[in-house]
């Protein structure tokens, strides 16, 4: 065969390697799962009895090193699980069943201890092609609760009687069939809701009992952009409960608390409380210390304290003397705080991060506090979320978030409200003059408030001797030849009197263009300085399009100012143009005024919200393009 002969060959088999790369739905991942069925039994108590069967194969040597082991999560106070088979069917059709060892160890965690374990079997090296398929049997909950003296109690879910689940029908990997199936008390009246998208679903009666299944064939996942909302809002998921409605979950999460003792005040707790109170002349001053207090005192640190976790708040007494807990704990801390003030408190739970769908299962992963105030209103607070934060109770953080309180006649789903964005402002103004040589002398002055205050100080987290350097490197960082001549910044202790802010003196050396006949400069606030305190502009604005909803991180308000002088004699100026456009919850305005060898550069953008939908994403595109716009573009003086 001579040489040409052989290329030509060569080409075509990477020809028809390419068209059946292209043709193969699974190129490029590394598990695909041939299929995934889960069966539940639901008893009168609400204990629950779970089969898992899966089998996936491996479709790359990646895959082979990330799924060479079966791992099945539980937390045995509240769980029982075994790994009941395990087999290895080989590309080359050879089949395993090992006399497999399983491993039960303490699952990884992180400021979380709470004693959840997984129990593992290690499959030894797959390589592409080779199956795997298990099968495992779970009975109980997700959290620990109280205990009784049943040896099942403990497996028995929070609400007795009752029986939740939410089954998501999306993968990281590719999927060929699923299955979920749940046999339930026909009397038990079990709900069920399909959320983005469709599944094959039936129901069958068998005596006094009524198996619900559902299934979804082929499905991939899904791609979205940076910033886009939680998969499991966007993304296929079925969820089951046989609670009634929201109040009747309200009213039993605050039995629940209240039957435990939860916020009783002991003599040292209500001496605090005496204590911390005396300098307060208002009801709103009451709220900010005891919240800043509990909010500063509790370190955030979960350890497993027997009984009494998941959603039942430990009682007032262990956190104060312990000063850590989790969010409930915070919460509950609180709670029996204000309570010992005089005030109505209550525990609610909320979902961070995603979404709580419209039925009333325990889509819940957080713990606050609800206060009613004396005008008879109910008024959020968080000291989990608020420490370091100026001027809020309530992270503005967890806008547009669903919650439940635990009242004694119960309450629907509501929804935090947005924070109007010049609650969260940061306000950068300077002075900056360009010298003959080039060099950029000036000073310029941030101040920030609530979330956008706590963003600022994120130069202050750390030793305090670290400060002065970490305040000095937001400038180093995006000019390594400046020369900084001065800096000032709020003290940190005084975080709750007063807005972070911090001034620099400085000079860049080389910073502008200065020739006989004309001199080229960007303000020094137009390219951007400050950047990470503005998480907006690092969306990506390539795309023209967005198909789902997104997330800020908070609503916020920018604002920039700065009045830059060069030498005298030039005349002419040349700048780039005015942008301004404004929508209901997104508005820019941006441009210079020009006058005597001097500019004058002001730019405002307000984001008013922390979730977008789909269709608002031109708008917020815009502003980002139009702010970038000004970054790197010089302003013009010719004589």
């Amino acid at each position: 065969m001579n040489i040409r002969t052989l290329l030509s060959t060569l080409l075509l088999c990477l020809g028809m390697a390419a068209t059946a790369q292209e043709n193969d739905p699974y190129a490029g991942y590394d598990r695909v799962t041939l299929y995934d069925s889960m069966t539940v039994r639901m008893e009168e108590n609400g204990l629950s009895h779970y089969v898992n069967h899966q089998r996936y194969r491996i479709l790359s040597d990646i895959g082979g090193r990330d799924y060479n082991t079966v791992i099945v999560d539980y937390d045995p106070l509240s769980a029982y699980c075994e790994i009941r088979d395990v087999v290895v069917y080989r590309h080359d059709g050879t089949e395993e069943h090992p006399d497999f060892m399983v491993c039960d160890y303490p699952a990884p965690a992180h400021m979380i201890y709470w004693g959840a374990r997984q129990k593992m079997v290690a499959l030894g090296r797959l390589e592409p092609g080779d199956e795997v398929e298990f099968l495992t049997y779970k009975k109980g909950f997700t959290y620990a609760l109280l205990q009784g003296d049943d040896p099942d109690a403990k497996y028995i879910p929070p609400m007795r009687g009752h029986f939740y689940d939410i089954v998501p029908f999306w993968n990281s990997q590719p999927v060929k069939e699923k299955v979920y199936q749940v046999n339930v008390l026909t009397n038990k009246n079990l709900q069920y809701k399909i959320y983005n998208g469709n599944l094959n679903m039936k129901t069958k009666k068998d005596g006094d009992r009524t198996i619900f299944t559902f299934e979804n064939k082929d499905y991939f996942p899904l791609k979205t952009p940076r910033y886009t909302v939680a998969n499991n809002d966007i993304e296929p998921k079925v969820i089951v409960t046989t609670a009634k409605d929201w109040e009747a979950k309200s009213m039993w999460f605050y039995g629940v608390n209240e039957d435990f003792g939860s916020f009783e005040a002991t003599p040292e707790i209500q001496a605090k409380v005496d204590e911390l109170l005396k300098p307060a002349k208002t009801e709103n001053d009451s709220l900010d210390i005891l919240t800043h207090w509990v909010a500063d005192n509790v370190r955030y640190s979960g350890i497993s304290m027997g009984e009494g976790e998941g959603f039942t708040l430990h009682k007032c007494e262990m956190t104060f003397r312990d000063r850590c807990g989790v969010c409930k704990d915070k919460a509950g801390m609180l709670i029996g705080m204000l309570r010992a003030a005089g005030f109505k408190a209550y525990a609610a739970m909320t979902m961070a991060g995603e979404r709580i769908e419209d039925i009333p299962a325990d889509q819940f992963n957080h713990c606050i506090t609800v206060v009613q105030r004396r005008n008879g209103n109910y008024q959020l607070l968080d000291p989990t979320w608020v420490p370091g934060v100026r001027g809020e109770l309530w992270s503005s953080a967890e806008q547009q978030q669903n919650y439940l309180m635990g009242l004694p006649n119960g309450a629907k789903l509501g929804l935090t409200p947005v924070s109007d964005p010049k609650n969260h402002y940061v306000k950068m103004t300077a002075n900056t003059q360009v010298t003959k040589n080039g060099t950029l002398k000036g000073t310029v002055t941030i101040t920030a408030d609530r979330q956008s205050d706590r963003t600022v100080r994120g130069v202050f987290y750390g030793f305090r001797t670290e400060w002065q350097r970490s305040v000095e490197e937001m400038l180093y960082q995006e000019y390594p030849n400046a020369k900084l001549k001065s800096v000032k910044y709020t003290s940190e202790d005084e975080y709750l009197k007063q807005p972070v802010k911090i001034t620099y003196t400085f000079e860049i050396p080389d910073y502008a263009t200065v020739t006989d006949n004309e001199v080229i400069a960007t303000p020094f606030l137009a390219n951007g300085f400050y950047n990470f305190t503005m998480r907006h502009l690092y969306y990506n604005t390539s795309l023209e399009k967005r198909d789902y909803p997104f997330t800020d991180r908070c609503s916020r308000y920018v604002a920039i100012s700065e009045t830059m002088k060069v030498p005298s004699g030039y005349t002419r100026v040349s700048a780039p143009e005015a942008r301004q456009f404004v929508t209901p919850s997104i508005s820019f305005k941006g441009g210079y005024t020009i006058g005597y060898n001097m500019v004058t550069f002001n730019e405002t953008i307000s984001l008013g919200k922390r979730v977008y939908e789909a269709s608002e994403w031109p708008a917020f595109r815009k502003a980002v393009q139009c702010q970038r716009g000004y970054m790197g573009n010089p302003v013009v003086f010719i004589k």
